[in-house]
């Protein structure tokens, strides 16, 4: 990156941070700063390696299930938090998704006969809530999970998800409780943009295997940018002795341990050829629904691609604007908006967070999500285009 696109981006960062007080999360960003893709997207992270997504289902050992997990947990990281971005390569912001948004795709692994199956629906605009659900029907597998986004600044972007996922497994009945880690974005003065994990996290297992997951960064004791240390012990032993080790740069690679042998099960390379996500399947833009992303945002992302930021923002303000003068006629009816494909449960229903979570201190927060989403499967099984009938996120 040149001297002229640093002081380029900058300008447009602090002009940008500069305007905003409070949750930037439903704030749009300089056009320079923004990711080809919308936040219903951000799901694809879990779901586009279907071998590492069902591995977990194909293990009889409940020790080896929870390593498993991990290792999903941790493969889908850098694609997750390094949004059109790279280790070398400053991250950008998705585009802030629409009220009923929907985005679906699947991703196929031929030679490990397995097909994840993705599907989100923006179920809130304000505050910002994106609902998703995984699955891999065959082996009997699948993720559900939400998230609310707060973002604030304060030298750096702080950005807070409120919400989680499940992981279940059909053929042991078996829950995995998975955090959604806050993020802190850095390197503003370089220009060049990075997340950064900082904290303990912990995934919990209802065959009684828990997870620690310790991330630390650049300016912390070892001082080197997204390093982490996990361990996994069993909830019924009362020294947690840590079965299994992994350590390592969650953007890079890490190292896997059992610590019973002393033997290293794998070291994992995030660039790999082998480790490579496969291809995704998705429909044509001409033929998706007006609500779903990639067609909606198709200006955006045209202008984009040819470096258009005029078609960019014109584009852009064309669908927010619509998007304000949807809720401004909702209001005058007296309509409360319903999403398509999930809905809400309360809080003191989520059995499976509440028996999880013990002693983990994670908050459920259903207030400040509008309760639990869960998918609604009848619904998704007899979906047809066009999904809203006349109705379009241009209105009315």
């Amino acid at each position: 990156m040149d001297s002229k696109s640093v002081s380029s981006r900058l300008r447009d960062l602090v002009k940008f941070l500069g305007t905003v007080q409070g949750d930037l999360s439903n704030v749009t960003g300089p056009p320079s700063l923004l990711a080809p893709s919308s936040v219903v997207e951000v799901g694809h992270c879990w779901a586009q390696r279907p071998a590492v997504f069902a591995a977990p289902a194909r293990e009889s050992n409940p020790e080896k299930r929870a390593l498993l997990v991990l290792r999903w947990f941790l493969i889908a990281l850098r694609s997750q938090l390094y949004v059109a971005g790279a280790p070398k390569v400053s991250i950008k912001k998705p585009l802030n998704a629409f009220l009923g948004e929907l985005f679906f795709a699947s991703w196929t692994d031929e030679s490990a006969k397995s097909t994840t199956k993705l599907v989100a629906e923006q179920v809130s605009h304000h505050p910002p809530i994106t609902a998703m659900h995984i699955v891999d029907e065959d082996h009997g597998i699948r993720a559900d999970g939400y998230a609310r986004v707060e973002m604030t600044f304060n030298g750096s972007v702080n950005i807070r998800q409120v919400g989680h996922a499940v992981v279940h497994i059909d053929a042991f009945e078996e829950d995995h409780l998975i955090p959604l880690p806050d993020v802190k974005v850095r390197g503003f003065l370089s220009g060049c943009m990075y997340p950064e994990i900082i904290g303990t996290y912990t995934i919990t297992s209802s065959s009684g295997f828990v997870t620690e997951i310790k991330f630390s960064g650049e300016g912390m004791i070892r001082g080197k940018r997204n390093t982490f240390e996990a361990r996994i012990y069993s909830k019924h032993d009362p020294k947690k002795e840590s079965i299994y080790t992994v350590n390592g740069i969650w953007s890079e690679g890490w190292t896997v341990k059992e610590v019973r042998t002393g033997e290293t099960l794998e070291k994992y390379v995030v660039d790999a050829p082998e480790n490579r996500p496969v291809p995704i399947t998705i429909d044509n833009v001409a033929e998706q629904d007006p609500w779903e992303s990639r067609r909606a945002w198709q200006g955006v992302l045209s202008g984009m691609e040819y470096g258009d930021m005029r078609q960019v923002l014109a584009e852009k303000t064309r669908i927010e604007n619509a998007q304000r003068q949807m809720r401004l006629v909702e209001k005058a009816r007296g309509e409360t908006w319903t999403p398509l494909l999930f809905k809400s449960m309360n809080g003191e229903d989520h059995a499976v967070f509440h028996e999880l979570s013990a002693g983990t201190g994670m908050s459920l927060d259903a207030d400040r999500t509008k309760g639990v989403w869960r998918v609604c499967r009848d619904e998704l099984r007899g979906l047809q285009r066009p999904y809203r009938g006349d109705l379009t996120p241009f209105g009315y």
